[in-house]
């Protein structure tokens, strides 16, 4: 009688504790404010080839999309994909109407005002991209010149120093295929995303290097919880190689390692 007793005492206790910790971890999932339940819902603009491209079906892939799944899996949430317009991305942030975008952005002052920000899954740094027929070599050579950059980038902040002569395209690409097309004195974007360019056949040239950005995910001031695990879920993901791995696979060499600490 006294054994039946136990076991009935020991498998009410087993029974809490497994209803503890499964509520334990549905509150923690709740504390993250997701905008839906279970689900990692993430915003990219699939105009940044290789690290967003948006595919016949509509659907995206490339560095950024992969980094976002690799992320909603360490939370143990289900990846949700979301295509925006980069320029209005991190307001989105801000409103609501994602949980985070994960969408090579830099971090700055300014877009530390609406959002928080991660700690950095890629390093990366703004080029000056010209023709082949060009005589600029560097930012001064801008001076007075007409410069192309994407909408929401920092890359305008970049040439207003030396021109106000400055045009806004809604991707980086759409404005490295203007410049080819003989249109502009000279585009400011992402090396990489200027290397990709020429690699596809776009008649342009690199020149000047003009800095280090660290790349982060934005996500709203008050959801710090899940800022919170997101950065440990980057850290691991660092940590395991895995960052490393997808880096490789979209882009040929591993960015995700801060420069000045080789």
């Amino acid at each position: 009688m006294l054994v039946k007793h136990f076991g009935k005492g020991l498998f009410l206790v087993i029974s809490i504790l497994i209803l503890a910790a499964c509520g334990s971890k549905e509150a923690s999932k709740a504390g993250m404010n997701l905008v839906e339940e279970g689900k990692f819902i993430y915003a990219s603009s699939g105009e940044f080839k290789p690290f967003s491209v948006t595919n016949n079906d509509g659907t995206m892939s490339g560095f950024d999309i992969e980094v976002g799944e690799a992320i909603a899996k360490e939370l143990g949430l289900e990846p949700i994909q979301k295509k925006f317009k980069f320029g209005g991305i991190v307001e989105g942030v801000k409103s609501g109407r994602f949980d985070a975008a994960v969408a090579s952005h830099s971090i700055t002052k300014e877009r530390l005002k609406a959002a928080n920000f991660s700690i950095p899954y890629y390093y990366s740094g703004p080029q000056i991209y010209v023709r082949p027929d060009s005589t600029v070599e560097t930012i001064d050579d801008l001076k007075d010149l007409e410069v192309a950059v994407a909408k929401g980038t920092t890359y305008a902040e970049v040439a207003q120093p030396v021109t106000d002569n400055i045009k806004f395209y809604d991707s980086d690409v759409v404005a490295l295929e203007a410049l080819s097309k003989g249109k502009h004195d000279a585009v400011i974007t992402d090396f990489i995303t200027g290397k990709e360019a020429i690699g596809a056949g776009m008649q342009i040239v690199g020149k000047e290097l003009l800095g280090k950005s660290e790349q982060a995910i934005a996500v709203a001031k008050e959801n710090e919880e899940l800022l919170e695990k997101i950065n440990k879920a980057i850290e691991k993901l660092h940590e395991d190689g895995t960052l490393t791995e997808i880096s490789k696979k979209y882009i040929g060499e591993d960015i995700t390692k801060d420069p000045e600490k080789e």
